[in-house]
């Protein structure tokens, strides 16, 4: 049996910036070398353009509307089962480092008697992983979240007696007269931060990884190493915070054309906060610079963990994963932040390195299949030797496209997104219920259902920019028609019936079973019933 699986998670990692995917400013060696050992997919999208509900899809395999964490701290419901759940039964340990934003569902579980510090409760309230040490990664002088305890430690252990070190050190600089500015303010992006490089959070939690690792002695697991990084606040050390001067920045991604009369919606979230900051030049080269620094810093510990592997002997019995829960527009199309479905938002990068001889036909290849952050779970099941739930997981397995056996794993993918929580809504006059976004892409169209609204529609072929939404253009409402019956066909897939399979709908459903477990309908005599069932005895034999 295959022994282990890393899957590693980057923050609001654009897909196109690693080296690999031709950023032109920006060289990610370690990252690319997990390219050259593995498939690197090309158009990998995630089922929601923001952190928890795409982070549940990961964990889960199941859509948005399927799992329904739709936003940010809207708890995973009791019973959804996760990546832990599926892999546990195997012998598997499925262990976390780092984030996760798992909201637990604290009223299901006191309904069922579930208490968080029992072992199913822990569980249930970790998304399924053991927690070897979770941090979420914000953590500001408020109650805002959880602070991780073990982080205060190591910093109050390196000499810093700040109260909350996470604030005011790791993501903190210093004026030239040494007054603290918070890394929070964009403008401040540009800044060293307080802590050493060693201090920080990606190369930390990467120690800690590798303290579970050496740990773990023999046993399979599932270790999801998740990093806090590139998400802001966008601030990093020495020596990373001025490697990327503005000429070694990627150019913006945006037209006038945008502006001219745009959909409702994306014009609404045009004027957010986030998205008029980004229109201002030098804030946007102080963040990318920062931004650029915080992936190269990612590279750098890629390099220490897979250095370790090596001496550990673990390389050759362990699945890699690297990819990211989302995007980050750094003001191309006019915008911060992610949310919509534009590709520096929705799609992400994706590297998967199976170290089995089998997939040797396809190391160091592209993949230009469709594939979804759903599709992990699955894989990692698969990996593992576990039997297929369809009924349960709805993504589909990589390792038919990992050892050559198939090119493409589906026509489209899907991307769903509530914004009933931003003050998009209010502005709009949209109903909590209504405040949806669908997207589905078949490769060429990009087609975006806002409920209450005409659709959004971008033809990547002629423009891939997705400058032009066409959604309004009469010219191409049979392409709307189109995508948008393909929309609702797949609204109409059945996701809830998680209890039973279909193949086991079948047993149950042959002819005269119910006949057979003595609930006789439908026949008028008994001689009826005995001939019917001894016509259903000849059958079953022929």
């Amino acid at each position: 049996m295959p022994k282990n699986v890393l899957f590693i998670m980057c923050d609001q990692l654009r897909w196109d910036y690693l080296s690999c995917a031709g950023h032109p400013g920006l060289d990610t060696p370690h990252i690319d070398a997990l390219a050259e050992r593995g498939v690197r997919f090309d158009r990998a999208y995630v089922q929601s353009p923001i952190c928890g509900p795409s982070r549940m899809s990961f964990y889960t395999g199941r859509y948005v509307s399927s799992h329904g964490s739709t936003w940010n701290s809207i708890p995973l419901k009791v019973g959804e089962m996760t990546l832990g759940d599926h892999l546990r039964p195997l012998g598997v340990r499925t262990v976390l480092c780092g984030k996760t934003h798992m909201v637990a569902d604290a009223e299901g579980m006191k309904r069922l008697g579930l208490a968080p510090d029992s072992t199913i409760g822990a569980l249930v309230s970790e998304c399924g992983f053991e927690p070897y040490e979770r941090d979420d990664g914000l953590h500001p002088n408020t109650s805002y979240g959880k602070r991780n305890e073990n982080y205060d430690a190591y910093m109050k252990s390196r000499g810093w007696d700040d109260e909350n070190p996470w604030d005011s050190v790791t993501n903190s600089g210093e004026d030239e007269e040494g007054n603290i500015l918070s890394g929070w303010f964009l403008d401040n992006s540009d800044l060293k931060a307080r802590a050493a490089s060693e201090e920080s959070e990606t190369p930390y939690i990467t120690r800690r990884a590798m303290d579970f690792i050496e740990e773990a002695g023999g046993a399979p697991w599932c270790l999801h190493l998740s990093f806090i990084k590139p998400h802001w606040p966008y601030i990093v050390p020495a020596p990373y915070h001025d490697m990327y001067p503005p000429e070694t920045h990627a150019p913006v991604l945006r037209s006038e054309v945008e502006q001219d009369n745009p959909h409702p919606v994306f014009g609404a979230f045009m004027q957010e906060r986030v998205s008029k900051a980004f229109t201002n030049e030098t804030t946007r080269a102080k963040v990318i610079g920062a931004y650029m620094g915080l992936i190269k810093q990612i590279d750098d510990q890629m390099g220490v963990l897979m250095a370790y592997l090596d001496a550990k002997g673990l390389t050759d019995e362990t699945m890699i994963v690297f990819t990211s829960d989302h995007g980050d527009y750094l003001g191309d199309h006019w915008l911060g932040e992610k949310e919509l479905y534009h590709d520096p938002s929705a799609r992400i990068p994706l590297i998967v390195v199976d170290p089995s001889p089998v997939a040797d036909a396809t190391r160091g290849t592209v993949s230009g299949a469709l594939v979804e952050a759903v599709d992990l779970t699955p894989t990692f099941l698969d990996y593992f030797g576990g039997a297929e739930v369809p009924h349960i997981i709805e993504g589909k397995s990589l390792l038919p496209l990992l050892h050559g056996k198939q090119d493409t794993l589906r026509d489209f993918v899907v991307s769903e997104y509530d914004y009933s929580f931003r003050q998009v809504r209010r502005r709009l006059g949209v109903s909590v219920a209504d405040a949806r976004l669908t997207m589905l892409f078949d490769g060429r169209w990009k087609y975006v259902f806002a409920e209450g609204f005409r659709s959004m529609l971008f033809d990547l072929e002629t423009d891939p920019d997705e400058f032009r939404d066409l959604g309004g253009d009469p010219d191409y409402a049979t392409e709307c028609d189109r995508l948008q019956a393909l929309f609702f066909q797949w609204t109409r897939r059945i996701s809830q019936r998680t209890t039973m399979s279909d193949a086991e709908v079948e047993r149950r459903g042959q002819d005269l079973n119910e006949a057979k477990a003595g609930i006789i309908i439908g026949f008028p005599t008994e001689a009826d019933l005995q001939a019917a069932l001894e016509e259903n005895a000849k059958r079953s034999q022929s």
